[in-house]
């Protein structure tokens, strides 16, 4: 039954792009609790802290993009495999507190604009419950990474 009132062929493109999001958003994910782990030093209470707050919210997220992309009756990604072969975010392990934030910011901005091909595929398609959820997350990651590069600021 088609209760969303919209074209599945439509939806394949904008599905595509939620799994390749789903994918970078996991590998963001590890790469956050790496350095929430990993995280020594004069730093160590603020960006223990910043870090466990960005993978809560990265975990939140993952859900809700799965859960999305089932509501849009596909199937999301789900291995590990998957993520690692289509996420533009990379694994990088560092014990450099600049590196961490560096490597998060640089993830930041594969993640944008991610979301920013979503929304406009998303929206040729009608789709608008998965532009305002999208846009929601777009918000987040852009007010962090206005933080974040503040705390790199001399």
């Amino acid at each position: 039954m088609n209760y969303l009132g919209l074209k599945p062929s439509e939806l394949e493109s904008t599905v595509k792009e939620l799994n390749r999001l789903l994918a970078n958003y996991q590998v963001y994910y590890q790469n956050l609790r790496n350095y929430h782990w990993n995280i020594t030093g004069r730093h160590f209470f603020d960006l223990h802290a910043i870090f466990e707050n960005l993978y809560n919210e990265a975990k939140v997220n993952i859900d809700e993009i799965a859960e999305r992309v089932l509501t849009l009756r596909m199937k999301p990604m789900s291995t590990l495999a998957d993520y690692l072969e289509h996420a533009n975010v990379k694994e990088l392990s560092t014990d450099d507190t600049v590196e961490m934030v560096q490597s998060i910011l640089s993830d930041h901005k594969k993640l944008i604009s991610n979301m920013r091909d979503v929304l406009e595929i998303a929206g040729k398609a009608g789709d608008e419950g998965t532009v305002d959820l999208v846009g929601s997350f777009l918000a987040s990651v852009e007010k962090n990474s206005w933080m974040l590069d503040a705390w790199l600021a001399k």
